[in-house]
């Protein structure tokens, strides 16, 4: 007897650009059979004619960090419960642990969803003690850099290196480049948030194409909304368009909100921010601590950037109309930038992707359905070498979303950026149920997935 079937699903087939009705068998994690399935399983999920999808992959996320009490997979868990079943994590140049710590934690325990991982600058500058995030790095520990990557890197196969060069000024072109080169990995991929916001945007963009000519890396750039998204799209994509038709190999992620969260403590609040934005202490709301949910004056802004540097606050500096500009580019993918310290956060965390299928399909009509599910499964898929998974086709991961295209909706906002949405009735990862009905029935199903493309010959 089998494990599962899905009868009565609406399919998406990226191939056709066509939704098909049929039903799905599931055995050993597998997709064994897509049609009329009469067989006989241990489970059937009636999916009634809603859209069953390949399991949402997030390709721009944070990882939570393996010893942290009692918030240990906050973040993962606030993901499952929106369709993600693959996370790629450690952006923005930030690994939250060592990560042969991170990835035996996984292997051993599971975890809510899948993980891939960069190996972030920011993080092996701290582990050589460059921690002047203001500082280049010294020639001997670039050496110790690059020893890591190629040790760690050697077992783990992380999918290349993350750059957060707004979080550590002090990381130059040349520190960069030479440590892709220390990269076994011949199709490295470099994920970069890029140097400086708004104005000077498209500089930092160029700055990242002269790595990427430099290196022969790929360019994942983060989070594109959040960079640009504060009047300088248009100038962005078409620096972004005309290399790509240059020949250089670049997509980039976006989340679908109009403002930013990051560390009140990070280099990005730095004097001469708010000037840069035309926006004032007022636009900055504080998720946790004292002030949790209020918005700041300049005693609270500086109180809090002194006293507790690690609280994440949210800025409202962007434009949603620049967000969906971004979206309308076929290399700009789904991204959630999900990240949670002690509960509070973005609301992009919990709703980045019920959000576009309910705001910006639905509603909007920005995206067509097929679109939208192209950037959250097929697209980040191909672009991390997921060879098995981003469609719903036999002998692929039964990685699946069953959710009802007509209610799916985020439900978080930036005071309860943490609850689920509505609309989605199943999650599957690797065969098994782990959403059910918006509650989690195992969030141990997910494991680490080591990059597959070969290395230098």
């Amino acid at each position: 007897m089998k494990d599962l079937k899905i009868v009565n699903a609406n399919i998406p087939c990226f191939e056709t650009k066509s939704f098909k009705q049929a039903d799905i068998l599931v055995d050993h994690g597998t997709i064994v059979k897509i049609g009329s399935v009469s067989e006989d399983t241990a489970n059937t999920i009636d999916a009634g004619g809603k859209i069953v999808s390949p399991g949402f992959i997030d390709i721009h996320a944070h990882e939570d960090p393996v010893h942290a009490g009692q918030y240990k997979f906050f973040n993962a868990n606030r993901e499952l419960l929106m369709g993600v079943t693959t996370k790629v994590a450690g952006n923005c140049g930030i690994n939250y642990d060592n990560l042969p710590d991170f990835c035996e934690n996984i292997e051993k325990g599971g975890s809510p969803t899948n993980y891939m991982m960069f190996m972030g600058q920011n993080y092996l500058r701290e582990r050589v003690g460059a921690s002047d995030r203001y500082r280049p790095a010294t020639k001997a520990q670039m050496e110790h850099m690059k020893q890591i990557i190629r040790e760690e890197g050697r077992q783990w196969s992380p999918a290349g290196l993350s750059c957060g060069f707004e979080y550590a000024p002090g990381a130059t072109e040349e520190e960069t480049i030479e440590l892709l080169s220390a990269f076994a990995n011949e199709d490295c991929l470099m994920s970069v948030h890029y140097r400086e916001d708004s104005e000077n945007g498209v500089k930092s963009i160029e700055e990242v194409l002269r790595i990427s000519r430099a290196s022969g890396c790929r360019v994942q750039f983060s989070h594109i909304g959040s960079c640009s998204a504060l009047g300088y799209m248009k100038e962005s994509l078409l620096v972004i368009d005309k290399a790509i038709e240059e020949g250089i190999d670049i997509m980039a992620d976006c989340y679908p909100y109009a403002a930013f969260c990051t560390g009140i403590g990070t280099a990005v609040f730095d004097e001469g921010c708010f000037e840069k934005w035309g926006k004032t202490y007022e636009d900055i709301l504080v998720t946790a601590g004292t002030y949790k949910n209020q918005r700041c004056t300049k005693e609270i802004f500086e109180k809090v950037r002194r006293e507790t540097p690690d609280i994440n606050v949210v800025a409202f500096v962007m434009n949603e109309e620049e967000v969906i500009e971004a979206y309308r580019k076929p290399y700009v993918m789904a991204g959630s930038d999900s990240i949670f310290v002690n509960g509070g956060g973005h609301p992009r965390g919990a709703g980045t992707f019920p959000r576009i299928l309910g705001r910006y399909v639905r509603q909007q009509g920005a995206l067509t359905l097929m679109e939208a599910l192209e950037k959250m499964t097929i697209l980040p898929a191909k672009r991390m070498g997921l060879a098995s998974k981003g469609e719903i086709k036999e002998g692929l991961d039964a990685d699946l979303v069953i959710f009802d295209e007509n209610t799916i909706i985020d439900k978080a906002d930036f005071e309860n950026p943490a609850e689920p949405p509505d609309g989605i009735d199943f999650v599957l990862i690797n065969g098994q149920i782990a959403v059910k009905g918006q509650k989690i029935v195992n969030g141990r199903l997910g494991t680490y997935i080591k990059s597959k493309k070969e290395g230098k010959k």
